[in-house]
């Protein structure tokens, strides 16, 4: 693949979020989406006619094999991202996986594993940290426009009224934290930098004829090295809601960390500069659909190599299923865990 070309996508599988993906890049120079697959061929098929893309398989193993992919792009189940991105780097493709990166942090580890020895690129998919409110929002704390990041508050939730949706069933590692949950998450270990080293959660869990459930509705506080603290919520049981309050020792800024940024719903940080009252004021960033930053982004590190993206390093995406993983356990022992 040469710097001027455009990065091959193919996407496997072909969940809503596919199409919302397809049509978010479509207007891209850089990321081309070449090929869909499915293991229904009729829906593969459907799917690309309905998308404009060129060619679909009705295997996930024939999508793989063609060389004239460069990347996936996974969008299936939680509980499928580690098989499908394993399998991926052995055939050597890329990889842009939808958030949670996997169902556990053995398994991220895994995956990462196997991108490095096949070669490949491997990014968890975040949209928020593609978005230049989330860059910018990035700056300012670099240049330290409010001191020191001393507290966090995290929130995204929205009302999950179909019950047979796939977010709720426990052997495909559904639950709000596992579906919205990892926003104010990452957000926070972005902001700190390294994860929690101990967390606490209390947590709302379903019951059905599937199992034990999952949590639909979870609050947990996060605590960090250096005194930092997060609290973060998330739910199915809410109106739509996504914000962030980060709080320093010499001023506030307040962010939607969006996906997506529009007319609708512009890309707007408020800062709060001074450790007393202080002036607020509105920094405007330019808006963009958050599946187009960030494929673009995940073709200049695969174009580039080295080139930093916007996306989750590994690092961040293991921390993130480790912070995961300690605060289910905590929600449902009813105890603190400590993070090592």
């Amino acid at each position: 693949m040469s710097l001027s070309e455009a990065l091959r996508i193919g996407i496997l599988g072909t969940a809503k979020i596919a199409r919302s993906f397809t049509q978010g890049v479509r207007l891209s120079k850089s990321v081309r989406v070449a090929a869909v697959a499915s293991r229904d061929t009729g829906k593969a098929q459907r799917f690309a006619a309905d998308t404009g893309i060129e060619r679909h398989f009705g295997s996930y193993e024939l999508l793989l094999a063609d060389r004239e992919i460069d990347a996936v792009y996974i969008p299936l189940p939680n509980s499928l991202h580690a098989e499908w991105t394993i399998r991926a780097a052995q055939a050597g493709k890329h990889v842009l996986c939808e958030k949670p990166l996997a169902a556990s942090a053995a398994e991220a580890r895994a995956m990462f594993d196997a991108a490095r020895r096949h070669g490949v690129k491997l990014v968890e998919g975040y949209p928020y940290l593609a978005q230049p409110q989330t860059l910018k929002m990035r700056e300012l704390l670099e240049a330290g426009a409010i001191g020191e990041p001393r507290l966090i508050q995290a929130s995204f939730g929205f009302t999950l009224s179909d019950r047979e949706n796939i977010r709720l069933d426990p052997q495909l590692a559904g639950g709000a934290l596992m579906d919205v949950g990892v926003y104010p998450v990452s957000l926070s270990r972005v902001i700190a930098k390294h994860r929690p080293v101990r967390v606490q959660a209390v947590a709302h869990f379903t019951s059905d004829e599937r199992g034990a459930g999952v949590d639909s509705a979870l609050a947990a506080t996060l605590e960090f090295a250096g005194g930092l603290l997060a609290q973060i919520t998330c739910s199915f049981e809410s109106a739509l809601h996504r914000q962030a309050l980060i709080v320093g020792s010499a001023g506030i800024i307040q962010t939607t960390f969006a996906n997506h940024t529009s007319a609708e719903q512009p890309g707007i940080l408020r800062l709060r500069a001074g450790e007393g009252k202080g002036i607020d004021s509105t920094v405007q960033t330019a808006t963009v659909n958050g599946f187009l930053a960030e494929a673009e982004s995940f073709a200049r590190l695969v174009r580039e190599g080295t080139a930093p993206g916007t996306g989750a390093t590994p690092e961040e995406s293991i921390d993130i299923l480790m912070t995961l993983e300690a605060l289910l356990l905590s929600a449902r022992s009813g105890a603190a865990v400590a993070m090592t």
